[in-house]
């Protein structure tokens, strides 16, 4: 039974992956968008690293952290429609009328997910190192990264299930993009907690758990293996899973239950 399982996960995950691969559409925003507002954001932003109190003197490494968030961000967007595609077209409805095991429907458009995140991760590495970042925590480092890109778009992706399987919409879904982009704005994507001077905004930010997974990717850039940022990166992907899988297992069943 659990072979079977493993197979079916492994056969919609494998039409997950490509079906994202497949749609340039999807991957433009996925890659581009990050690195070109990466580039804007370094070109105009350098003079902050004169800042006293600034933890680098590259804005590139101090940046390319929020690339990984955007690229999980779209996960969440690219996740969430390619489902609501899906129930749209009666596809997901069939695949529930067949002997696949329930927990397959989702479980395979998840590990797609998980891995076009850690192959996203990688892109965003690889990109930073060409733009002149240095990664402190070596190696190392950038296997720690893949995984924790892994898990966030993981969670983010679930978030995007959950829209999709509660609306069946994919304009609904996508119109949870400006959402997000506030969630990064409010963060401290682009200065550090200890540099924002105002009272509401570092509230704000030091509240807004988007905060900490960007300095989790960032203090492997700047400090290397700070135990501390790495925890609370880590925690915040491991509960905003956590949050999406419990919304689409309840989202899942009122769903199986209208068709």
């Amino acid at each position: 039974m659990s072979g079977m399982l493993l197979t079916q996960v492994g056969v919609l995950a494998r039409r997950s992956i490509l079906k994202t691969l497949r749609q340039p559409f999807q991957l433009f925003p996925i890659i581009f968008f990050p690195v070109i507002l990466l580039a804007v954001n370094a070109s105009g932003l350098k003079p902050a690293t004169r800042l006293p109190g600034f933890p680098t003197t590259s804005y590139i490494s101090f940046a390319i952290a929020v690339a990984f968030i955007q690229g999980g961000m779209f996960s969440l967007i690219n996740t969430g429609t390619n489902l609501a595609e899906d129930i749209e077209s009666g596809f997901f409805n069939r695949l529930a009328l067949t002997p696949l095991r329930r927990v397959s429907l989702i479980a395979g458009l998840l590990v797609g997910v998980a891995m076009l995140g850690a192959l996203q991760s990688g892109v965003y590495v690889l990109v930073a190192l060409v733009a002149g970042a240095h990664l402190e925590a070596g190696l190392g480092g950038v296997g720690v990264i893949l995984v924790l890109g892994a898990i966030a778009s993981l969670g983010f992706g679930a978030l995007g299930c959950a829209a999709a399987l509660k609306t069946g919409s994919g304009e609904a879904v996508q119109g949870l993009f400006p959402l997000c982009f506030v969630f990064i704005f409010l963060s401290s994507s682009n200065l550090p907690r200890n540099l924002l001077q105002h009272g509401w905004f570092h509230t704000v930010a030091t509240w807004n758990p988007i905060s900490y997974l960007i300095e989790a990717f960032r203090g492997l850039y700047i400090s290397g293996w700070d135990g501390t940022s790495l925890w609370r990166g880590f925690a915040v992907a491991a509960g905003l899973t956590a949050v999406g899988l419990l919304a689409v297992a309840g989202a899942l069943g009122g769903r199986l239950q209208r068709t």
